[in-house]
């Protein structure tokens, strides 16, 4: 097969242990692109103040996921693992459906398997092809740009460079939207809608955004195509940002800080998807379906509903087909189905 096609998501512990989790935690916040703090002074922040003490905290969290999906579903693992897995296999089938030139698999920007040893490992089978697809609608610095540094690295390490590319963003992709409003949908027809929907986003800095990062608009117009998509009007959905760290201000509005506030305020039940999200994984699994339930019902709210991540489903995967086909054009003789 010529051409690889390889999924990129942030990555997750080798296991739901302290260790584990001090190992991921200090591959993941000594990225210069996540923390933007001078060298120096964040070495000495992060291996003092927060590598001993974290880890101990986030790892209950992670086992209470570990071998859970949606709904009590049995996964191996972590689920970002597990629900990548099944998006790198049934995009599989769609594409060696109309071509056996391609492969499909994934790698993580933290943790294994990392992107230089699948490259790596697939040359020697073979491939000159690579296309990247990082699993984020939204280009941020903090993620589709940390993937790009190690391309580069790759690049800057290679005598003989591979052809490899990455795909930007398609926070706005028609299929991806449709994705989206699909699930809602299923999610209405199942439940009943709530009087308000909630689009949490993860957050990142607001300084990152005075420097140019396009994330926060890319969330707004993500979030404005769905509400339209959805026939929503304005008052009936927010867009809220999340997982926050460290004491600089994030993007806001904060979905927690939201959640109390119209739990305060007599707004009775909420729906909340997050669109930034591929896979179900910690911040949604746990942050968002049992933290901020917590923080709305203590605050008087009564009916709190999580909506999935877009995970395996077929729309889902449609969408990322089309995403690859509009990479490769010409490639591909019939249009997306």
């Amino acid at each position: 097969m010529a051409h690889a096609i390889i999924l990129m998501n942030l990555g997750t512990p080798a296991e739901p242990t302290p260790k584990a989790v001090r190992q991921f935690l200090k591959a993941f916040l000594s990225d210069p692109r996540v923390v933007e703090i001078p060298r120096p002074l964040w070495a000495m922040i992060l291996n003092l103040f927060v590598l001993p003490f974290r880890p101990a905290k986030i790892a209950p969290a992670y086992e209470e996921i570990w071998n859970q999906g949606l709904d009590g579903e049995n996964v191996s693992g972590s689920p970002i693992v597990f629900y990548t897995q099944r998006q790198v296999a049934l995009l599989q089938q769609r594409l060696s459906a109309v071509s056996d030139q391609f492969t499909v698999t994934y790698a993580m920007t933290y943790g294994g398997p990392s992107l230089a040893d699948t490259v790596t490992r697939l040359s020697g089978e073979g491939v000159r092809q690579f296309t990247v697809l990082p699993l984020y609608p939204q280009y941020s610095a903090t993620t589709t740009g940390a993937i790009y540094d190690q391309v580069a690295e790759i690049v800057r390490n290679s005598r003989n460079v591979p052809d490899i590319s990455v795909v930007h963003e398609y926070w706005q992709h028609p299929l991806y939207i449709e994705a989206l409003a699909n699930s809602v949908r299923e999610h209405w027809a199942a439940q009943g809608a709530a009087e308000k929907l909630m689009m949490s986003f993860h957050g990142i800095p607001k300084a990152n955004i005075r420097k140019g990062d396009p994330y926060y608009d890319q969330c707004c117009g993500t979030a404005e195509r769905l509400a339209e998509v959805l026939e929503l009007p304005r008052e009936k959905w927010e867009i809220t940002f999340q997982s926050r760290f460290g004491k600089a201000e994030w993007l806001q509005p904060y979905t927690d800080k939201t959640l109390i506030e119209w739990g305060k305020n007599g707004v009775a039940s909420v729906d909340v998807i997050c669109p930034a999200f591929s896979a179900d994984c910690l911040e949604t699994l746990e942050e968002i379906a049992v933290e901020n339930r917590a923080n709305f019902i203590d605050a008087g709210g009564s009916e709190y509903r999580y909506i999935p991540a877009l995970n395996a489903r077929e729309d889902h995967l449609r969408a990322l087909e089309a995403v690859v086909r509009d990479r490769l054009p010409g490639v591909f003789p019939e249009p997306v189905r």
